[in-house]
This record gives C-alpha cells, structure tokens and sequence, in this order.
C-alpha cells in the first residue's frame, strides 16, 4: 500500500538513526517500526469517562455567526486601544 505520512522531528531522526545502524531502506525501517509497535501491544483500545454537561447556555444555532461578532467586537477593542 502506498501512503503519505508526515514525521515528527524526533520521528524523522529516529528513522535515520535505524537506517544508518541497520544499513536499510526508509521503506523498511518505517515498517519494521511499526511492526515492533503493534507486537509491543501498541494496539490498545481507549476509553473516556463521558460526562452530561446538561443543557448548553447559548443557543449554538449560529454558532459561526457567534463567532464572528466575537471576533469583531475583539478586533475594534485591539484598533482602539492601539490609538
């Protein structure tokens, strides 16, 4: 399979390190990487404590719109302040 996949930094140096050490391709030191993970037990399930948060106080139909006075009303305090 072919995919795209963005590195972290330290990821990346990782990498580089395992290619160097083990004389290997970027193709298989990203997936012999992997497959330690997912032997180490990488793959876990996870779970959260979900909460009822009871009815919202603003009415979120506008949400975007909400917003958008927010920011207005931020924008005019910051341009006369900076008078």
């Amino acid at each position: 399979m072919r995919t795209t996949v963005t590195l972290d930094a330290d990821v990346e140096s990782l990498l580089e390190r395992e290619m160097r050490e083990k004389g290997v391709s970027f193709k298989s030191a990203v997936n012999d990487a992997i497959r330690r993970a997912f032997a180490d037990g990488a793959s876990v399930d996870y779970t959260f404590d979900t909460y009822d948060l009871g009815a919202p106080r603003v009415d979120l139909t506008h949400s975007l719109r909400l917003a958008a006075d927010l920011e207005d009303e931020e924008l005019v305090r910051k341009l006369e302040q900076a008078r």
